[in-house]
């Protein structure tokens, strides 16, 4: 089968074989890596650089694309076009795949070939004037696995450290997207990071992160709370540090937006019902009542080494956790009830604005006996013997734990009984663990 134009004819990638001379291909790019350099073996001190892509032509083919070459070429060729963008490949080479050891670090492909692109030899071209554009774009929508063959968010959290390392499908809804972050490693390469938040119907807030521009760069097209993503072999692991598991996306992933799925379907109903009804929000609060393991936080700083590491971020960190060793040297817990006790939305635990009485985040609640609740919302200050960290804030369940008693039994207490329970607390040495961020 071929597919003709106004200028050329298109081999099927189906068709594909070695013995074709001159073939040229047309496909929609539906998954593609950065740009990496190795060292040239054959001329020592200098790199050569290549990047992969895999580019499909029909709901059951597609087929991986590598190019070597000078950085010049190849950083060219890769930013000629993205994810998405449909593509003619002219006079590719054609060779067999090397089995198992090619599909452990590119996406597992139908074909039992893989094209090669030259330099001197090959043309790649974006298109955008075919008849077959239509089709082609199409196609970015239907994942590349069975659309049935997937882990829910809920099945990877309660499996744990089972998973820990394997590769896996996950069909979830985009939380947020977080700003990419840029670093530059320890051998001088620069680098970047990106973590979005997924969630469906048995989770509502897990982590996969992106290490390289090209998914980047998609995850950023992606709607919070509208966008449902199929990725295919995502990487789960799990982290000691905040004692959960996380998805990575890695060279064999490839990321189906807003998949046209029965399965999907579904995840697209429940989005819609949530956002109706506030039952998303229900959930959230259910999460914010588990408790943290104290046992996975071990980072000791300072106060001093905590703000300098504070100057240094730009305001959108992921959250940090750690311990100080030190004391409250301010509680006023005993002067003015109101300062230390807040009402709460019951759907969203966010504060009521005092002013209007309604929920900020919510909106069309207000603060009726109905939809809140009273809850400890206390500033502190922490000190150590390198200074002291300013309007922390201790709050809700945390506070009760901190104070030993209810909202309802402080409420209670005389005023001299509450400066008692002030001195319990004020100027002891303690172990506080603290987060910083949302």
């Amino acid at each position: 089968m071929a597919y003709s134009s106004s200028t050329r004819d298109f081999v099927a990638l189906s068709d594909l074989h070695p013995n074709l001379a001159r073939p040229n291909v047309i496909g929609v790019v539906i998954g593609k890596t950065d740009v990496r350099g190795f060292p040239d073996r054959k001329n020592i001190g200098s790199e050569r650089y290549t990047f992969g892509f895999t580019i499909r032509d029909s709901p059951t083919y597609f087929i991986n694309v590598s190019s070597w070459g000078r950085e010049e070429y190849i950083r060219s060729l890769s930013e000629s076009f993205r994810v998405g963008d449909c593509v003619t490949i002219e006079n590719p080479l054609v060779q067999s795949k090397e089995g198992e050891k090619e599909e452990k670090f590119n996406p597992i492909t139908p074909s039992c070939y893989k094209l090669l692109i030259s330099e001197n030899h090959s043309v790649v071209k974006t298109s955008s004037c075919y008849e077959m554009d239509t089709k082609l774009l199409s196609l970015l929508h239907l994942p590349v696995k069975d659309p049935q063959d997937y882990y829910s968010l809920g099945d990877i959290t309660a499996n744990g450290q089972s998973l820990d390392g394997r590769i896996l499908n996950v069909l979830a809804a985009v939380m947020s997207v977080g700003e990419p972050k840029y670093f530059i490693t320890t051998d001088k390469r620069k680098g970047q990071r990106c973590e979005v938040k997924l969630y469906d119907e048995t989770e509502m807030s897990f982590p996969i992160i992106c290490w390289d521009n090209e998914s980047i760069q998609l995850a950023q097209s992606w709607i919070p709370r509208e966008t449902v993503i199929f990725a295919s072999d995502v990487r789960v692991n799990f982290d000691k540090f905040r004692n959960c598991m996380t998805a990575t996306v890695i060279s064999k992933t490839i990321i189906t937006t807003n998949p046209e799925t029965a399965e999907a379907n579904v995840l697209f109903s429940f989005i819609r019902e949530n956002a109706q009804s506030g039952a998303f929000h229900d959930k959230m609060e259910e999460q914010s009542k588990e408790p943290i393991n104290l046992e996975t936080i071990v980072d000791v700083y300072t106060v001093k080494q905590l703000k300098e590491k504070a100057l240094q971020s730009d305001g959108k960190t992921e959250p940090v956790f750690g311990i100080i060793y030190g004391y409250i040297s301010m509680l006023d817990i005993d002067d003015n009830v109101s300062k230390v006790i807040r009402n709460r939305c019951s759907v969203c635990r966010f504060v009521i604005n005092e002013t209007s009485n309604m929920c900020t985040f919510c909106g069309d609640i207000s603060s009726d006996s109905n939809s809140t609740f009273a809850s400890f919302d206390i500033l502190v200050d922490l000190t150590d013997h390198t200074g002291t960290l300013y309007s922390c804030y201790l709050s809700d369940c945390i506070a009760e734990e901190t104070l030993g008693c209810t909202v309802h039994e402080f409420l209670t207490l005389t005023e001299d009984k509450r400066t008692a329970l002030k001195w319990q607390l004020l100027l002891e040495r303690s172990k506080i663990y603290f987060k910083v961020g949302i």
